[in-house]
C-alpha cells in the first residue's frame, strides 16, 4: 500500500488551520512560519503587533504567540486576562505553561484569592509553598493546611525555595514543627551533606540541642575531634558516618587515618563502619591509587553493590590480574553476572587464564546481544554475524494519520520548526500522556519525518520491542555530507554517523553548555583552528558550526587529526574526543599496551568509558544502516577498515533488545 510521509499527513490539518490549499504548498507554511517566528521575536521583545497577529489568528501557534506577549508582561497582566487565556486553551500545554508563570507573579504581589481561585496541582515545590502561602492569608491554615506544610518540610533535605519561608515561619507558630520534625530534617540534610540546611532546620530547638546542632553540621562541613565528646547515641553515629563519607570523597587518606578514633569513641556500627571504608575504597579506586586493592578488600561483601563490584573488577584488570578480575566478577549477584559486559569480561579472564573451552560458551552467550560487548563476544569466536534483530512496524494509514492530525502533535512539530524546542517538548510531552505505546512510536515516525530526530531517543526504548526500532533510534541525515567528508579523511562514515548521534542527535542547532556546536558538536576554537589547517574556504566563524555540511567537515577533518595523534587507534581517538587530551594522555600512560577492549573497561571517567563503548556499538548499527553489513568492531576500533565484514542476522536465540 502506498502511503503519504507522517510530515505530510501532519502538514493537511495545518493547511486547513490557514486556509490553504494544498496547491498553495511548502512554500506558504514556510511563509507562514516565518511570520509566525517574527511575531513571537516581537512579542518577547515588547514589540507585539496587533495588526501582525490578526493575520495569523489561525495558525496553530497562535496561542503561543498570545503566551509570549503576556508572559513579557506577566507583572502587568489582568487576572480577567489571565483567566480569559486559561479558559480558551484550557487542558493544553500553553494554558499548563502560562499558569506555571502568572501564579508566580499572582503571588510576589500577594493576590492570595486570584492564586487559589486558579490553582492547579503541581510539582513545583515553591509554587505548592506560595499556595500554602495563600491559605494561610486567607484564614485557611486548618489541620490540612499544617499537614501539607509538614509534608513539604519532610520532603527533603536539600534547601527549598524562598517562598517557604513564611510557611515554615507560621507553622512554627501554630507548634507544627516539633523537635522531632527539626531532627527528622536534621538527619535528612546530613544524609544529603547539607550542613547549611542542618543549620537552618536547628533553629527554635532549645539551646542545648541547638548547640549540637549546630556541632553536627560543623562535623558534616569539615570533621573534627569535637565529635569524640558527643553523645553515644544513633543519631550521633548516623552523622558521624555522613561527615565521613563526605570527607571520603575529598581526601579518602585522611578518612582512613580518622575513622578508628571516630568508631571507637561513637562505637560505631559494623554496618555504619563499612559505609566509610565504602566510600573510602571507591574514592580510591576511581582513580586507580595505590591503595585501591587493599581498601576494596577492607569493604566487607555485605556493603558491596553493583558500583563497587565493577569497581573491583575494574582496579584489578588495571593491574592486569587476570584471576583478580575474574574472582571479582565471580562475587557480582546474578543479574549483574548475566550482563552481556561482565559475560563477555568473564570470558575474557577465563581465555586469558589459559581456560578457553569454559569461555566458549560465556562468550556465546554475550554474543546473542546487540551490544558493544556483545559484538566483541561474536568477534571472539570467529563467527561471520553480529546479532541484530530489528523490528519495522507496519502501521496502517489511518493510524498514522491519527497521530499525525493530533492537535498538539501538530503544534510541536510546528514549534520545533521555528526553533521553539521548550515549548515543542512541552506539547510533545502533552500529547504522549493520550497516547499508546503504538500511538507514542508514530508520533515518533512523524518527530523524525520532520527532522526532529531526538524524540525517538527520549520517547522510545522502554521495552524490549522498542529498542528494537533501530531505524527510528538510529537516525541517518545528511548521509552525502558524511560520506563525502569521511572518503576525503580517510574514516569510517559508519563512526561519524555515530559521532553525530551520540553528540546531537542529528540536530544540527545543538549548543552544550560548554558552546560545543552542531552536529558533531564542535568547539569554536577548534573549528577556526581545523578551518585554518584544512583551508576551508568560507567558514564564517561560530555561526559557521550550526551549517551541517561545515559542521561534519570539520568535525571529521579533526577526527582525522586526533588519529594521526594518536597512532590511527580510533579508540584512543574517540575517548580524546570525549575527554580531551591531559586524560587521554594520563590513561595511555597508566595502561601502555593493554588490549582495547580492556583499555577501554578501565577508562577512569565513567562517561567517557561508556561513550568510547557506545560510539564503537553505535559504528556497528550505523555501518548497517548505511551499507547493510558491518566492520568487526575488534577491526573498528583498531582502524582496519579492510577486513572481512559481517552479516547483521536475528538468531532464533538471540536477545532481543540492545544498545
Amino acid at each position: 500500500m502506498n502511503r503519504l510521509p507522517v510530515h505530510i499527513l501532519s502538514a493537511v490539518p495545518l493547511l486547513a488551520c490557514l486556509g490553504l490549499s494544498a496547491a498553495a504548498g511548502a512554500q506558504s507554511l514556510d511563509a507562514q512560519r516565518a511570520q509566525m517566528k517574527a511575531a513571537i521575536d516581537n512579542a518577547e521583545r515588547g514589540q507585539f503587533d496587533p495588526a501582525q497577529a490578526a493575520a495569523l489568528v489561525k495558525h496553530p501557534l497562535y496561542p503561543w504567540l498570545e503566551y509570549a506577549n503576556l508572559r513579557r508582561n506577566i507583572d502587568t497582566v489582568t487576572t480577567a486576562q489571565a483567566q480569559d487565556f486559561l479558559k480558551r486553551y484550557n487542558g493544553q500545554a500553553v494554558a499548563s505553561s502560562f499558569r506555571s508563570v502568572w501564579l508566580p507573579a499572582v503571588a510576589r504581589r500577594e493576590d492570595w484569592p486570584t492564586l487559589l481561585a486558579n490553582w492547579a496541582p503541581t510539582d513545583n515545590v515553591g509554587l505548592r509553598c506560595a499556595q500554602l502561602n495563600a491559605r494561610q492569608a486567607t484564614g485557611k491554615a486548618d489541620a490540612q493546611w499544617v499537614s501539607d506544610a509538614q509534608a513539604i518540610w519532610r520532603s527533603t533535605g536539600k534547601s527549598l525555595p524562598d517562598a517557604c519561608d513564611p510557611v515554615f515561619a507560621v507553622l512554627d507558630a501554630k507548634g507544627g514543627l516539633s523537635a522531632d520534625l527539626r531532627w527528622a530534617r536534621i538527619d535528612a540534610a546530613a544524609d544529603a551533606q547539607q550542613p547549611a540546611v542542618m543549620r537552618s532546620a536547628a533553629r527554635g530547638l532549645p539551646a542545648a540541642d541547638l548547640a549540637l546542632a549546630n556541632t553536627y553540621a560543623a562535623f558534616v562541613d569539615n570533621p573534627n575531634a569535637s565529635a569524640l565528646n558527643w553523645p553515644r547515641n544513633e543519631r550521633s553515629r548516623r552523622i558521624a558516618t555522613d561527615g565521613l563519607a563526605k570527607l571520603a570523597k575529598a581526601d579518602p587518606d585522611a578518612t582512613e587515618r580518622q575513622l578508628p578514633q571516630y568508631a571507637d569513641a561513637l562505637q560505631l556500627s559494623a554496618a555504619q563502619q563499612a559505609d566509610v571504608k565504602y566510600q573510602i575504597a571507591l574514592w580510591t579506586v576511581a582513580s586507580y591509587g595505590p591503595d585501591s586493592a587493599r581498601r576494596l578488600n577492607a569493604v566487607p561483601d555485605s556493603a558491596y553493590d553493583e558500583r563497587l563490584h565493577e569497581w573491583r573488577a575494574r582496579e584489578a584488570m588495571s593491574r592486569g590480574d587476570w584471576p583478580a578480575t575474574l574472582a571479582a566478577i565471580r562475587k557480582m549477584g546474578p543479574k549483574q553476572r548475566s550482563d552481556s559486559r561482565w559475560r563477555y569480561f568473564e570470558a575474557r579472564m577465563l581465555d586469558k587464564t589459559g581456560k578457553r573451552n569454559e569461555a566458549l560458551p560465556l562468550f556465546r552467550e554475550a554474543a546473542r546481544s546487540a551490544t558493544f560487548h556483545g559484538f566483541l563476544a561474536a568477534d571472539q569466536l570467529g563467527q561471520n554475524a553480529y546479532t541484530l534483530c530489528p523490528l519495522e512496524p507496519n502501521d496502517s494509514a489511518q493510524a498514522q494519520a491519527a497521530v499525525a492530525r493530533d492537535p498538539a502533535i501538530v503544534r510541536a512539530m510546528e514549534l520545533f520548526k521555528i526553533e521553539r524546542s521548550g515549548w515543542a517538548v512541552a506539547e510533545w510531552n502533552d500529547a504522549l500522556t493520550r497516547f499508546d505505546t503504538t500511538q507514542r512510536r508514530i508520533a515518533v515516525e512523524v518527530a523524525r519525518d520532520n527532522g526532529w530526530f531526538d524524540r525517538a531517543v527520549f520517547s522510545l526504548g522502554k521495552t524490549p520491542d522498542e529498542q528494537r526500532l533501530y531505524s527510528l533510534r538510529f537516525p541517518l541525515h545528511h548521509d552525502d555530507a558524511i560520506r563525502r567528508e569521511s572518503a576525503r579523511n580517510a574514516i569510517d562514515p559508519a563512526w561519524v554517523a555515530a559521532e553525530i548521534r551520540a553528540e546531537s542527535i542529528f540536530n544540527p542547532k545543538a549548543r552544550s553548555p560548554a558552546n560545543a556546536m552542531g552536529l558533531m558538536q564542535v568547539l569554536p576554537a577548534t573549528g577556526a583552528s581545523v578551518a585554518k589547517n584544512i583551508g576551508l574556504s568560507g567558514y564564517g566563524g561560530a555561526a559557521s558550526l550550526y551549517d551541517p555540511d561545515t559542521n561534519i567537515a570539520l568535525g571529521t577533518a579533526y577526527l582525522r587529526q586526533l588519529m594521526n595523534k594518536y597512532d590511527g587507534l580510533p579508540y584512543v581517538t574517540i575517548a580524546a574526543y570525549n575527554a580531551g587530551p591531559t586524560p587521554t594522555a594520563r590513561w595511555q600512560a597508566q595502561r601502555p599496551g593493554f588490549d582495547p577492549d580492556i583499555w577501554i573497561e578501565t577508562i577512569s571517567y565513567k562517561e567517557t568509558r561508556e561513550y568510547v563503548a557506545r560510539i564503537l556499538a553505535f559504528s556497528v548499527i550505523y555501518d548497517w544502516r548505511l551499507n547493510g553489513d558491518a566492520l568487526p568492531v575488534t577491526d573498528r576500533m583498531n582502524g582496519r577498515l579492510q577486513a572481512k565484514r559481517k552479516a547483521l542476522t536475528c538468531p532464533a536465540d538471540a536477545e532481543k533488545g540492545g544498545e
